[in-house]
């Protein structure tokens, strides 16, 4: 903003501005002062100095020497201790509002105009009809702008104009131009709502500039670190409350009954990373909530925890020294841990909080006996889901509960999923005891199950971190299917087969018979599935897979949904790039994968498994890549793309490689010879980075892996 001292500019009308009748100068006197200097006025007061300020406004207009058509429009009133206000206008030219007119008139307590804060400090002049230009031309282009755009890093899709109106675009420059204000709707990849304001020149069609209404704020907590929050913006401040989902967090100081009060911010900047900002424990919460409600809809098809597309309220700050965290049937609430120093807010306690509320309304498992062991692990499951499909560089993914809150006090997890009985407590192996113990403790068999299928038997090192996960009873190896595929094999048997009182029997029985209908009974999944459980000594049903272990035949595809039209089925990486978003074309079908795109710093990717078989004579990856950017470079790679094959256990290839030199008009195929993995498991990871400015696209589609 740039700011101008106008002098001692006395306006007799309003020489009292801000205190109105004796009546409301008591009220200012005795209201309370914040520290900041600033007065906390009655309601009936502050209407009172708007009104007064509305009256006054014309007078104002003049004495700051704007022209004859500019009027004032009062936004807000604050008021000092001093009695100095701060009145907040928009303007208006010939009754349209001006974009980037707004400004501020300092005063002091005798109502003398002591500065104004101008956004453009300029005279709004125009020449011609103020009704002129082709509406429906300007929608066409802000939806087709809108298509292009990113909310937050993420694709919006969907994006059509709602609303239409002139106004004037007051440039930073000092000119004007006359524009048709259009209000596009659409929704990101990542469930942000996108309420886009663009606007286009009247005359030309062009478009001048555009705003995102819904603000993703941002913020640090305990565990998380620096994320993005999807928050509301509300009477000039900011809810920790995401406007998509409805989830929200409140504070409840210590208490242990009540709702608690919403957090609110003036900046959007939540948290310090430290206990001793109380926002901190709240952006945990609420990034929690949001991440696992994102990683339901995203990966599994299930809308919240309702299934309706409702949020849930979060309440942190429970209790004194409370260790621990709970679901009540509306909620989630976190104690602070003890010594209220360490509050339970990591993202695994998270996740596993929300995640009791859908296992409540869909199995309703039990809290005792086997199903309570089978609650408890399925809250585990897929608070470790979350983990790795939020994949922070603060929390590293692994198979652990609860490893940064240290609740031992000794560096040490809650729990272990590769050997649960590494906590002292928890079972490895089922066996009729199980049945009688603590639903954590007795949760030790499922939670070593999702580990094994998804990993496989043995020592391996996973993200840093050593596991050596043993079978039970002489049963045979596993070889793992991965934990996505693991993840949704045990959602579908949540929702559709277990019910309140199943044991591991009935898990069995229902896991197995999921892999099937989701991956057919020959598959690989299906079979890590059954061996995993044959690993954990649970009895045996009728249900059984036929033979994952052969190879697909030769020729046949190994990729899973590699032209996208289902979504990110198959795949694993960065929330967002997998779109059908208009912006970019697909090759085929509707939807691609969408790695940049954003203009500024990021990184994103997508990866997918999948086993080459020995007895194959030749493998061939193919693909189609469109790379599309605004960089004028000739010469400098500013942004980057890669794509990558790693074996199991072995190192990464770079098999092509992109940048913004490499953009072109239309999609071409590219094929690599995979021939030299077959008999192995790889790891195929596409990856793409941005520099700080300007964007480049790096759309890729019908990815196939044939042997």
């Amino acid at each position: 903003m740039k700011r101008t001292a106008l002098g001692l500019v006395a306006i007799g009308s309003i020489a009292t501005l801000g205190l109105g009748s004796s009546a409301d100068a008591a009220n200012i006197r005795s209201a309370t002062p914040a520290a900041n200097g600033v007065l906390a006025v009655a309601p009936a007061t502050y209407a009172g100095q708007m009104a007064s300020a509305a009256k006054a406004a014309d007078g104002t207009a003049k004495a700051i020497g704007l022209g004859p058509k500019e009027k004032l429009v009062v936004k807000s009133v604050i008021t000092d201790r001093d009695g100095t206000t701060h009145t907040r206008y928009d303007r208006t030219y010939g009754g349209l509002p001006v974009i980037g007119g707004d400004l501020i008139v300092r005063r002091d307590a005798a109502g003398t105009i002591v500065d104004t804060i101008w956004n453009v400090n300029a005279k709004v002049s125009l020449a011609g009809s103020l009704a002129a230009g082709d509406d429906a031309k300007a929608k066409a282009n802000a939806v087709k702008h809108a298509a292009g755009k990113k909310q937050n890093g993420h694709a919006i899709r969907g994006a059509k104009a709602t609303k239409t109106s002139k106004a004037v675009y007051l440039h930073e420059d000092g000119t004007s131009t006359l524009v048709t204000a259009v209000q596009t709707e659409g929704i990101a990849d990542d469930q942000t709502p996108s309420t886009l304001v663009v606007w286009v020149d009247s005359a030309s069609g062009n478009v001048v500039s555009s705003d995102q209404k819904v603000k993703a704020g941002s913020g640090k907590g305990i565990y998380v670190g620096n994320v993005s929050l999807s928050t509301t913006s509300s009477g000039g401040s900011y809810q920790l409350k995401n406007p998509s989902t409805g989830n929200y967090s409140t504070d409840l100081n210590q208490a242990t009954t009540g709702n608690g009060t919403q957090f609110t911010d003036a900046d959007d900047v939540w948290g310090t990373g430290t206990n001793s900002n109380r926002q901190s424990a709240a952006v945990d919460a609420q990034y929690g909530a949001d991440a696992t409600f994102g990683y339901y809809k995203n990966l599994l098809g299930r809308n919240g925890i309702w299934n309706n597309g409702s949020g849930a309220r979060s309440r942190v700050h429970y209790g004194n020294s409370y260790v621990n965290a709970f679901w009540d049937g509306t909620q989630m609430t976190y104690g602070d841990g003890s010594g209220n120093a360490s509050p339970l807010t990591e993202l695994d306690v998270a996740a596993h909080e929300m995640s009791h509320g859908v296992t409540e309304n869909t199995a309703n498992l039990n809290y005792s006996g086997d199903a309570g062991g089978l609650n408890e692990a399925t809250s585990d499951i897929f608070g470790t889901a979350v983990e790795w499909n939020a994949n922070l560089t603060s929390d590293t993914p692994d198979y652990y509960m609860g490893e940064l809150i240290d609740i031992n006090g000794n560096g040490t997890p809650l729990r272990y999923m590769d050997k649960p009985s590494r906590d002292g407590r928890s079972y490895d192996c089922w066996s009729t005891a199980v049945s009688s113990a603590d639903p954590h403790y007795s949760s030790g068999p499922l939670n070593h199950w999702y580990y094994l299928a998804s990993e496989g038997s043995g020592a391996k090192t996973i993200n840093g971190q050593s596991y050596n996960s043993p079978t039970c009873s002489g049963a045979a190896a596993v070889t793992g299917a991965g934990h996505t595929n693991i993840e949704k094999v045990w959602y579908r048997t949540l929702s559709t087969k277990l019910t309140s009182g199943s044991n591991y029997k009935t898990a069995r029985e229902g896991a197995i018979n999921s892999a099937i209908e989701l991956y057919g009974a020959s598959s690989a999944t299906c079979t890590a599935v059954e061996k995993a459980f044959d690993a954990i000594a649970a009895p045996k049903g009728t249900a059984t897979c036929s033979g994952g272990t052969t190879p697909p035949p030769t020729g046949g595809e190994l990729v899973t949904n590699g032209g996208f039209e289902s979504g990110t089925t198959g795949w694993t990486g960065t929330s967002g790039p997998i779109t059908n978003n208009s912006g970019q074309a697909a090759h085929g079908g509707t939807w691609k994968m969408w790695l940049g795109g954003n203009g500024r710093t990021t990184s994103e990717n997508e990866s997918q498994s999948v086993t080459i078989p020995s007895t194959s004579t030749s493998a061939t990856l193919t693909y189609w890549v469109h790379v599309d950017s605004a960089e004028t470079t000739t010469s400098s790679q500013y942004d980057k793309a890669t794509v990558t094959v790693t074996p199991s256990g072995g190192s990464a290839s770079t098999v092509a490689s992109y940048s913004n030199l490499n953009k072109a008009t239309g999609y071409k195929q590219v094929t690599v010879d995979l021939t030299a993995y077959k008999g192995k498991t790889i790891t195929l990871k596409f990856s793409a980075t941005e520099d700080s400015s300007l964007q480049t696209s790096f759309v890729f589609d019908d990815v196939s892996i044939k042997a």
